[in-house]
């Protein structure tokens, strides 16, 4: 059984006699988003019957879950304005003309409202101000400190909301017909969610200061140049009277604004979006593409290239190329679900959807849709420039049907186009700046030449695998490169490594290269950077020395390994040869070598360890203790410790002493072994 309600959804397995939380399932019902310019920066809204929360966008673990929410300010219905100088510090609405100041730090909320005079139970038509469910509050783009919210006017403060200025006309019709008591006969229902002629949508150009716009759900646009001094009506003309659901200031010019409207209320599901590029004086719809019966709800500009526009309607997302005069769908995997706002994060390039029963959504790698043009289309190949990578984020786990938000993918990300799939080899060719190779991917052959081996620790440090097949389907295809350098060679056969792997280091902050090849022959190529968290203090020469000694200790681990291995294919040579001649002095000679050979390799590598927790009982040996001091310098964002440094020099050492021991075996033990058994036998003279 499935109860469905404005506060979300509930199951039953047992017939009612028990009922999931609501927090099981991603089922809520927001009503705006905006982010802040944290990092990771945070998602904020209001849900419906539920908290007011703070989200963050990306974490160093497994995913988002509720360790990573808080509420902030303002109730169920409201909307929320992040101080962008402390984050820590929001404001938020709710019915009622409720409107509080929360400190997360102090659990301080301070009422702030514009009016504090509960209207609870009455219409709206004897109030002094007329605060809509969901009416608006935000933060000037140009100065932290001047706040508005909005009734019937528009009201400022400059000092946190302790005061207020009026700086507005009644900019709705103010038909008191349509004010009166809400509900009845029984029951009346006036909780501000049905009071009418107020200001629904209201934003600031982030262009041009003191450039504002207002929209009632009446219909009434106005537009103030002035910064609130004078207001101007410019509706436009022919356009029935409907909710102004979003305004959209310009993102690049002052005088362009976009318009979401809905009339379904009025029982018209049409889409009504509209255009102005002169201050309100003309309007243009820009409707083409949505289906005649999907109303809008919200539009946005993507601050990252002009004209490029993202409108969400009441069944999902679509995209325009060219400033709304075209729509086609951008549904991906969302489902098809009410879109109520949008939010485009400018510095990390993603889109952000508020949805009504299906929580928060964001769509990362905007990057894509800032290059893609028809001319890219047209091309056999394509290498779109990746987006900005941070050193920092766990791995993108999903978890369909569950509540744990996925992390975007935590390396570095490649899209490329194929016009058609192709039989030929393709191939993406990672380097340094200076023109180094660090890694190949194929579409043909597995990572270098060799299947990939994850080992479990590798799992549980970082949870980030590493594909080594290059998709070559029609179309985007995506890669991401991990940011590992080449790791050191495996063990054959089983490997037991505590706290330790074999992995190879991370790439520093820095400029790189990736290329698209296709038959051998290089399609094109692309700068991309890979940039520290900006949170943290380390330099680039101690990303540098940590990168350097983890390369080192690799390396180490590397031959170590090789020599492991090269002592076992030694051995099984040994027992080969002697099933040939199992003579007495070969015999004598390959037990002596065989010695020796097991001494060394239990030097370097325990090999009683058949199982993981084995080495709690049989010591690890010099090969792990490499690749945990190296996972060791790994840790962290840092410079290497002194002792890190110490460490490395004394197991150094102790591994050179055996490859000294395996020398003279390799150059003249094994030798000789092998011509003692590879020499004809000297006939007997009668």
């Amino acid at each position: 059984m499935v109860i469905a309600d404005d506060g979300g959804g509930q199951v039953s397995y047992n017939g009612g006699e028990s009922w999931s939380s609501y927090h099981k399932y991603a089922t809520a019902q927001f009503y705006q988003v905006i982010t802040d310019d944290q990092f990771p920066y945070w998602i904020y809204g209001a849900q419906q019957d539920n908290s007011t929360v703070a989200i963050k966008s990306r974490t160093d673990g497994y995913g988002i879950d509720e360790s990573d929410w808080h509420p902030v300010a303002g109730g169920e219905s409201g909307y929320i304005a992040p101080d962008p100088e402390n984050p820590d510090v929001t404001f938020g609405g709710s019915y009622g003309g409720y409107l509080n100041k929360f400190n997360e730090v102090t659990k301080q909320s301070d009422r702030i409202d514009v009016w504090p005079n509960n209207p609870m139970g009455s219409g709206a038509a004897d109030l002094r101000y007329r605060f809509q469910w969901t009416f608006p509050i935000y933060i000037s783009p140009h100065n932290p400190d001047v706040l508005y919210a909005t009734s019937q006017y528009v009201h400022r403060s400059t000092d946190e909301g302790m005061s207020w200025e009026q700086i507005s006309d009644d900019l709705t019709r103010n038909e008191k017909s349509k004010q009166q008591e809400s509900g009845g006969p029984i029951t009346k229902d006036d909780t501000s969610v049905e009071y009418y002629n107020t200001i629904f949508s209201f934003i600031e150009s982030p262009v041009e200061p003191g450039v504002l716009w207002a929209g009632a759900d009446d219909g009434l646009i106005h537009v103030s140049r002035d910064n609130g001094e004078t207001w101007e009506n410019v509706t436009p003309e022919g356009m029935p009277e409907t909710m102004i659901s979003i305004i959209e200031a310009g993102q690049f010019d002052g005088g362009t604004a976009y318009v979401a409207a809905t009339r379904y209320k009025f029982s018209d599901f049409s889409p009504m979006l509209y255009k102005t590029d002169d201050y309100g004086q003309s309007w243009t719809r820009i409707n083409e593409g949505i289906p005649a019966k999907d109303f809008t709800r919200t539009i946005r500009e993507d601050p990252n290239r002009e004209g490029l526009l993202y409108t969400g309607t009441e069944t999902g997302m679509y995209v325009s190329f060219n400033d709304g005069k075209q729509w086609q769908p951008l549904q991906l995997n969302l489902p098809s679900v009410p879109i109520t706002d949008l939010a485009v994060h400018k510095r990390d390039k993603d889109l952000v959807v508020a949805t009504q029963g299906r929580s928060f959504w964001i769509l990362d790698e905007l990057n894509v849709l800032h290059q893609i043009s028809d001319e890219i289309n047209s091309m056999p190949y394509h290498l779109y420039k990746p987006e900005r990578t941070y050193l920092f984020g766990g791995p993108s786990v999903s978890e369909p049907g569950g509540t744990l938000g996925q992390n975007p993918e935590p390396g570095a990300v490649v899209h490329y186009n194929l016009q058609e799939t192709t039989d030929s080899e393709v191939k993406l060719e990672f380097y340094e700046d200076n023109g180094d190779m660090i890694r190949s991917f194929s579409s043909e052959q597995t990572l270098e030449g060799e299947p990939v081996k994850e080992s479990e620790q590798f799992y549980e440090e970082e949870g980030i695998t590493q594909s080594d097949v290059v998709p070559v389907q029609q179309g985007l295809n995506t890669f991401t490169w991990n940011r590992r350098y080449p790791g050191a060679t495996d063990l054959e056969g089983r490997q037991i490594l505590w706290a330790g792997s074999t992995n190879g280091p991370r790439a520093v902050p820095g400029t790189y290269l990736v290329r698209l090849v296709v038959d051998d022959e290089t399609i094109m190529e692309q700068e991309f950077e890979i940039t520290k968290d900006p949170r943290i203090e380390t330099t680039q020469e101690d990303f540098q020395a940590q990168f350097d000694l983890h390369q080192t200790i690799i390396a180490k681990l590397d031959t170590t390994h090789k020599t492991i291995n090269r002592i076992r294919e030694i051995r099984g040579e040994i027992n080969e040869l002697l099933e040939e001649n199992p003579g007495e002095e070969a015999t004598k000679l390959a037990n002596t070598i065989k010695e020796q050979l097991d001494e060394i390799e239990n030097a370097l590598v325990q090999t009683k360890a058949e199982a993981y927790q084995d080495v709690l009982n049989y010591p690890i040996k010099l090969n792990n203790k490499l690749a945990a001091l190296a996972s060791t310098v790994a840790t962290g964002d840092n410079h290497p410790t002194k002792q890190q440094y110490a460490v490395y020099e004394e197991l150094a050492k102790k591994v050179d002493a055996q490859f000294e021991r395996l020398e003279p075996i390799l150059s003249g033990d094994f030798p000789e072994l092998r011509q003692e058994i590879d020499s004809p036998a000297v006939p007997i003279e009668n």
